[in-house]
Order: structure tokens, then sequence, then C-alpha cells
């Protein structure tokens, strides 16, 4: 039996205010028992626990991604974005209880399916098809997937948002930031109201399937000619406001390329490299969304599937110009202006060089040592990472230095590290340094 077909996850979305408002009091009171209950037991050890300590446990993580995951929307879409862009920083068990919100969202039950469908599509909806498969072939943070075959004999993917998600996400982001700022784990200093402004904003998008529609569209376009890569084509006579049709293409798991042979891996992986480089460089435009569930792979041709465009994006010039210089000044190995232009993109504060310019001297060596080589690096070597995360919470430890890039940087450094994150994954073996030299090349 798969997982989409266990009636255990049948579960219906909360949808209304109060319903999510509920929602959240439950995890907030499951997280400050818990905090008591391993307080208390710490005290009774002779220990003296920080409060980041109390709340970090792994049964908070769980209890966090189940609450999550119930709710879906905003609040679960939050939860994956953590696990994607802070997974190796956290604790390992932490980051593997986050990482499971990637694909383990609940779906609809038939009757709130029909419900949102019959008020899109009119009562009759059923009429427009051969077959509509009631089990979701996917399920994620803003709606899940189905598939369906017309009565032309089209095969669609159908994407149907979840009730009360869109309404939803202003509340959810600042649920989130409560939650956040109750444990302690973030500083009073610092100001997270720019970067929950741009992820409402996002999140908005992300709800809007006829602009989805849109974006999937215009990146066929982009990549028409391009032989590595196949987009959905819109149906736009289907598609509402909640509902997002496309062809249905066929295509297994990206990640299930790491038991494949070495030569394919590289290969779909560098693929995926260039792809990025494009985005930041040629199109001024990125789908800043790097899960893996957004990327599928068809063996009997080659290409990899692009799924899933709402958190696409336009990359501002300014952002543009800073990795630019940030990546030049890598390939020369200039560490002096590595450490410049990072501040100047917002990667890091002047605080951060001035009270720990050993750390970051130390920080610095690791990566320019790591990816300038002129030669495959290997991304399935992870050695070099706890080595920077010591030295990056030691750095963290200081919260005076604490310090927020901006919300567009961000963005595209999610899929930046996303991409790594699959290249680790697939234990790809690709020269870095040449693609980025080719990439800043060909659209200098």
């Amino acid at each position: 039996m798969s997982d989409y077909d266990k009636p255990s996850r049948h579960r219906a979305v909360p949808s209304g205010r109060i319903s999510r408002l509920a929602g959240f009091g439950r995890l907030a009171g499951g997280v400050a028992g818990s905090m008591l209950g391993e307080g208390a037991k710490r005290l009774a050890a002779g220990e003296r626990p920080k409060l980041n300590e109390l709340v970090l446990t792994p049964a908070n993580a769980k209890r966090l991604a189940d609450r999550l995951a119930h709710l879906r929307g905003a609040a679960m879409k939050l939860g994956q974005m953590i696990s994607m862009d802070a997974g190796d920083l956290l604790p390992p068990e932490l980051s593997d209880i986050l990482a499971s919100l990637r694909d383990r969202a609940n779906f609809m039950p038939p009757k709130q399916l029909d419900k949102v469908l019959a008020e899109e599509w009119g009562k009759d909806w059923r009429k427009q098809f051969r077959r509509f498969e009631p089990r979701p072939i996917a399920a994620a943070s803003i709606g899940q997937v189905h598939r369906a075959l017309t009565r032309n004999g089209e095969l669609l993917a159908i994407k149907v948002q979840y009730p009360g998600v869109a309404q939803s996400i202003d509340s959810d982001v600042d649920n989130v930031a409560t939650l956040l700022k109750i444990s302690g784990l973030l500083p009073k200093e610092l100001d997270i109201g720019p970067l929950l402004d741009a992820a409402k904003e996002q999140l908005h998008e992300e709800a809007d399937y006829r602009r989805e529609g849109e974006q999937m569209d215009l990146y066929r376009a982009r990549l028409a000619s391009e032989p590595s890569f196949v987009v959905p084509e819109l149906h736009e006579g289907l598609t509402r406001d909640r509902v997002l049709a496309m062809s249905f293409v066929d295509g297994i798991p990206i990640e299930s390329l790491e038991s494949e042979p070495q030569n394919l891996r590289n290969d779909v992986f560098e693929t995926m490299m260039r792809l990025v480089t494009r985005e930041l460089f040629e199109f001024g435009v990125m789908q800043t969304d790097p899960n893996f569930a957004n990327f599928r792979y068809q063996r009997e041709t080659g290409k990899v599937v692009l799924l899933d465009f709402g958190a696409t994006r336009a990359i501002a010039p300014a952002v543009q110009k800073a990795y630019r210089a940030l990546l030049e000044a890598g390939l020369a190995g200039d560490k002096d202006g590595i450490r410049s232009e990072a501040i100047s993109a917002g990667f890091m504060s002047p605080a951060v060089i001035e009270r720990h310019p050993e750390r970051v001297d130390r920080m610095i060596d690791i990566i320019v040592g790591e990816m300038n080589q002129d030669s495959p690096f290997d991304f399935g070597d992870r050695s070099f990472v706890p080595l920077l995360r010591e030295e990056g919470m030691a750095i963290a430890q200081d919260r005076a230095t604490w310090h927020l890039p901006p919300a567009e940087t961000l963005f595209v450094q999610r899929k930046v590290s996303g991409t790594a994150l699959l290249g680790a994954r697939l234990k790809a073996v690709v020269n870095v340094r040449a693609v980025v030299a080719e990439a800043l090349a060909s659209t200098a």
C-alpha cells in the first residue's frame, strides 16, 4: 500500500480563522508543557539548561511538524523553508524531523475536495472528465495534485488549492513569528519584519494559481529550445483561482537517481546547476523553491521535468550584480574581496567581521578551498560542513552580530543552497568552478 493509499492521510484542512488559531494554541501549549517537563528533568540532574535547549528538542520538533502538516498553507510552507535553509546548521535529529514536512502533507477528504471543485467548476464538474482520480498523486503545503482524463482524451495534472489557505497567509505567518519570539530563539534586537513581509508577499503569489500558470508558460517559452528540460503545458480552459490545470508529464522523483550510475547523476546535477546560473544571470527570473518534489526525471528522454512555478520571482539587477561580484572574487581567490562583497550583498554584517575576524577568515578559507578547485567537486563529501557549522554556530552565539540579509537575496540563496543539497543527495561530482566561470563569461 503506497503512502497516498493510507486512510490516515485524509485529514480536513482547518479553513476558518478560529480553527487555525486554535491549532497554533494547541502547538504552543504542547511546546510549553514539554519545556516544563524537560526543564524539570534537567534541573533534577543538576543541569542549568538554556531556553533554546528546552525548545529545540526532538519531541518539540515532531510536535511542530505534526501540527504544521495538519494546518498546511503558510504555516507548513514556513516549516519547509526552515528545513531547507537551515538544514546543515540544525542538529541532525531536528533537521530530519522538519525535513519530513517536504513530502508528508495530509490531503483533503473526498467531501472537502468535491466542495472546492464544485465552487470552482460548478456542481456538474465530473461531466468534463472521463476519469478523475480522487486520490492525489502529490500533496504539499498549499494544494494537492490529481490526475485526470478529459472527454477529449487529454491527460492532465490538476492542482487543487486547500480551502482557506490564501485567506490565512498573513495570520499564519504572524502566528509562526509569535511562536519564534516567545520561544526565545530570536533576539529582540533582530528586526524580522521585512522578512515576514516578503514571506507573505511570496506566499500570496504562490496561492495565485492564475499567476503560476502564466509563469509556467513563460518558462516553457524560455526553455523551448533547451533539450534538457520539460515544462508542462497550461490548460487555460480548466484553470481557475484555486485550480491549476496542466498537461500531465510523467517522471520519477529526481532524488531517486541516487542509486543510478555516477555519470548519470553527475550529468543531471550539472544540468540543474546550469539552469540556476541561467536563471540568475540570463533570465533575471528564478523559481525560488528548491523542494526536490518540484523536479522529476524522465528515463526514456533523459530530461528533467520542472514543476511548480508559484515561487517564481524576478531578480533585482542589484542582486544579480552582488552575486556576480561575489563569485568573481571567489574565482580569483580574492579573500579580501569575498569578505567585502559578502558585506555589500548583505550576507553578513560588518559587526561579524569586527568581532569575529578569525572565524570569518577560516570559513572563507574552507569555502574557497573546497569550491574553487579547477577539478570536479564531490558534493557527496560533506566533511567540510561540520567545520563550517562549528565556526558559524560559534559566531551565532554572539547575538549582537545577528543579521538578516535582504529578502530578495534570501530567496535566491534558498534556491542555490537547495540545489547544493540535491547535489549532496545524488553524491554528484561536478566541476563547479568551470560551470560558474562559463556562466559569468557568457552573460558578461
